[in-house]
């Protein structure tokens, strides 16, 4: 079963027989991404398992210090085996490491500490990784399988950014998510039959979806611009964030999430900040060259947005990063790095300035350059309403809203002030 000696492996054999349990951290990217791991071949299964069961699962078979999206994520997957929806001898489970020093990279050997823990330790379990922590013979990502992965990404970031500004003012409800479904059976599609990936192709769905998206009947009416930012998961995943999203629109706001590719860019160019700090070449070309590539996607979906002037547009990567040097080194680049607290400046920027900053027990870096900038923040951007939301086992989504609720309040009334003046 196992060509190594400390932990079953995926084989090549199993790609015919397994399902892979992958955690469902970014609902719309996912969705697209799904079929990228089909095309290729594999059989795979995103888990949106929710609720005290399933942190009950993760506190169980994972040590109660450990960092929130670790304990979620393992709780997730060893809740899956146990409860009857999967055979465990023909499946298969994955987590995506980091690398550097987050603790993100050692998730995956905690994941088979807490296997074999549950009795589940013939389970293999694949590390999704580019910095070759650990190689799965039976399981490749090929150059066409980054590539299409990286343009669902944008797909995904591309849809939640205009899905996000529409939502909160259509007249109709379920409008905005229609066209939300409607693009992501269409992308699914082309993506499956190899379209959709060339910058052609891409510049012609990107106007489509926003013709679509523009589309949808709107009341605009004046209500509180909220963003959000903080570690990837709890950012991202509507179970490890308590469903943030879906509370603030409910609670009268427009949110604006910044994208995962942002994330993508400052990733691949750590390889030239290191080469630019400490004179290290190693993996700086790769570095500058995927970079190029990803600049050059991003220009397409920013060039797009520059006929749809309705809808606000993110920064370019480069702008971004001239943004967060005004307050942090674009060399710290520990976890979410220098990326979070400029993409706090960038939402305040644009007129977002009530911003929920997010970040997991656990996560030192996260509390560094999320909690620990927001008193440079509010000296910057005298308008910034930031508040500051933890998430771990032990808190109550009462006692985060009443935060946020807060936060909320003192926006209302700063807009009562604007209307009266």
């Amino acid at each position: 079963m196992a060509t190594n000696e400390l932990y079953p492996e995926f084989t090549a054999e199993m790609k015919n027989t397994h399902t892979i349990l992958i955690p469902n951290a970014l609902p719309v990217h996912f969705s697209l991404m799904g079929s990228v791991f089909k095309d290729a071949g594999y059989k795979v299964d995103f888990l949106n398992y929710s609720g005290q069961k399933v942190i009950d699962t993760g506190l169980k078979y994972v040590h109660n210090d450990a960092c929130y999206p670790a304990i979620v994520v393992i709780g997730q997957l060893i809740y899956a085996l146990e409860s009857g929806d999967y055979n465990p001898k023909t499946t298969a489970l994955m987590l995506y490491q980091t690398g550097g020093g987050c603790r993100a990279s050692n998730y995956v050997n905690m994941l088979r500490k807490a296997l074999n823990k549950a009795g589940f330790g013939y389970v293999p379990v694949v590390s999704l990784n580019f910095g070759g922590i650990e190689k799965n013979s039976g399981f490749k990502v090929t150059p066409m399988m980054f590539l299409k992965g990286l343009i669902t990404w944008l797909y995904g970031d591309y849809i939640m950014l205009l899905r996000n500004q529409v939502l909160p003012y259509e007249t109709k409800e379920g409008s905005a998510k229609a066209v939300m479904e409607k693009w992501r059976i269409e992308l699914t599609g082309q993506i499956r039959k190899n379209k959709g990936i060339t910058r052609r192709e891409i510049k012609k769905n990107f106007i489509a979806i926003a013709k679509d998206f523009a589309a949808v009947e709107i009341k605009k009416d004046v209500r509180p611009k909220v963003g959000i930012v903080g570690e990837l998961y709890v950012k991202y995943a509507d179970f490890g964030n308590d469903y943030l999203f879906d509370f603030l629109v409910e609670q009268g706001a427009e949110v604006m999430v910044p994208g995962i590719l942002g994330f993508a860019m400052y990733s691949l160019n750590i390889g030239m900040e290191s080469h630019r700090l400490y004179g290290d070449k190693k993996g700086a070309m790769f570095s500058r060259l995927a970079v190029a590539y990803v600049r050059m996607l991003e220009n397409t979906m920013l060039g797009v947005l520059e006929k749809f002037p309705q809808f606000e547009k993110p920064v370019s990567f480069p702008e971004l990063k001239k943004i967060g040097e005004r307050t942090i080194s674009s060399g710290v680049c520990m976890g979410e790095g220098w990326l979070l607290t400029a993409e706090m400046a960038e939402l305040i920027e644009k007129g977002y300035n009530n911003v929920v900053c997010v970040q997991p027990f656990g996560c030192l870096p996260n509390h560094i350059v999320g909690k620990g900038m927001i008193r440079g923040m509010n000296k910057q951007y005298q308008n910034a309403n930031i508040c500051s939301i933890d998430y771990d086992p032990g808190a109550t989504r009462v006692n985060q809203q009443n935060r946020i609720k807060l936060m909320l309040s003192l926006a209302w009334e700063e807009i009562l002030e604007e209307k009266c003046s």
